[in-house]
Parts: C-alpha cells; sequence; structure tokens
C-alpha cells in the first residue's frame, strides 16, 4: 500500500516557532576523524518540525507526553481541504457539516497547496476555538493541521488547545500535506516517550487503505 510522509524534515533551516530553540547537531564521533562509528547529539525545542502537543503544553496540570494514548495518534484518519477565514485567518465552523465529519475518526486539515519548512509564516491559518467545538463534539480523536499550532501565533489564552483538550482530542501540528489528495487514509504518528515532556516530534505518515471487499 502506498506511503506518503507528511513530516517535516528536521534540519537547521527548519523553521521554529518565535523564541523557540531550533533544530542544531554536533557530531560526537566521525569514523573519518578515527571514531569507530558515527555519533550525533541533536538540540531543539521539542516543537519544532512535525510535532504533537501534550495537555502539560498548556495546562501545568495537564498530561505530559510519556502519558498520553497512543491509540488518538494510529488509525483511519481523512484529509480535508479547507482555507481559513479572517484575518488572521481560521478554520471556518460551518465549513465542518455533518456530512464532511461522517464516518471520520481523526481530521487532517490542508489549508494550502504549497508547504515550505524552511519559512515562518506569521499569519498562518489556525483551528481555533469554534472550529475546535464542532471536531470536540462530533467525537474526533485527534486533530492535525499543515501550519504551526491550533491557535494564532500571538494567542495568549490558547482556547483552541484547550477546547480540544477538554473534548479529548489530541493535536499533531506542523504537518505537510502538499502531496496528499482529499480523502481517508490510515494514520501513524506516533510521539516519543519523553517523561516530563510536554511535546514530541513525531514521523507521521498516510497510508493507503486497502480496498474494500464487495
Amino acid at each position: 500500500m502506498r506511503i506518503w510522509d507528511i513530516s517535516e524534515p528536521l534540519e537547521p533551516s527548519t523553521s521554529t516557532f518565535p523564541g523557540d530553540t531550533p533544530f542544531s547537531q554536533e557530531w560526537v564521533l566521525r569514523q573519518e576523524s578515527g571514531g569507530s562509528c558515527n555519533v550525533s547529539t541533536i538540540r531543539m525545542s521539542v516543537h519544532v518540525g512535525t510535532h504533537t502537543d501534550a495537555p502539560l503544553h498548556f495546562d501545568v496540570a495537564g498530561a505530559d507526553i510519556a502519558s498520553v494514548d497512543l491509540r488518538h495518534y494510529l488509525g483511519r484518519c481523512r484529509v480535508i481541504d479547507v482555507r481559513g477565514a479572517g484575518s488572521p485567518p481560521l478554520i471556518p465552523a460551518d465549513a465542518l457539516t455533518p456530512e464532511v465529519l461522517r464516518g471520520a475518526e481523526r481530521i487532517l486539515f490542508r489549508t494550502r497547496d504549497r508547504h515550505d519548512h524552511r519559512t515562518w509564516e506569521a499569519g498562518f491559518t489556525a483551528v481555533g476555538p469554534q472550529a475546535a467545538k464542532v471536531l470536540a463534539d462530533a467525537g474526533i480523536l485527534l486533530v492535525g493541521i499543515d501550519t504551526p499550532s491550533m491557535d494564532h501565533a500571538d494567542s495568549k489564552e490558547l482556547d483552541g488547545h484547550h477546547v480540544l483538550y477538554e473534548g479529548g482530542v489530541a493535536i499533531l501540528e506542523n504537518i505537510d500535506l502538499t502531496a496528499v489528495p482529499p480523502g481517508d487514509y490510515e494514520l501513524i504518528a506516533l510521539p516519543l516517550r519523553i517523561v516530563a515532556g510536554d511535546s514530541s516530534p513525531v514521523r507521521a505518515i498516510l497510508r493507503e487503505l486497502p480496498p474494500q471487499r464487495p
């Protein structure tokens, strides 16, 4: 079955949220310098690139990433092509009709036709609280978006995050859906087991669903 890698590359040029620690890599051992093998150390914010937020990210009493329910990150999902509305843009809640969400377990938003992991765009499309409420009320297990956050960069309240959290919805951010047609897939996007972690990078992939038997 075909696989789509929807993860952003991690490299020094990968864009970061303003104030976050960018990705960097240091070689500890190199074979060309006499080492028995190649060993490197990386330093980065856990919110660089494709990542999932734990409740601890926005709730001091929330679960860390090592404690989240992994079932949310593995299973059927639906890619929806939708454009943000307003300034700064949000996912329109009225675009999430019962017909669009019917039968969906996880929702991934494709909000743009071009995705450059090296460029920070301050006016990115976010989910926001209204769309988040519709998704939570529909029983969606996970929401993903091809932008840096469920809320705008200048949000202090993080209302979209909190509405999803209260509804039991997992969060996946900075996915790249430019090569993925709208439709249903299998999502695999497991977080690392980082104790006391507020987030984790993930290698997110979509897998083609097997054909339905008649």
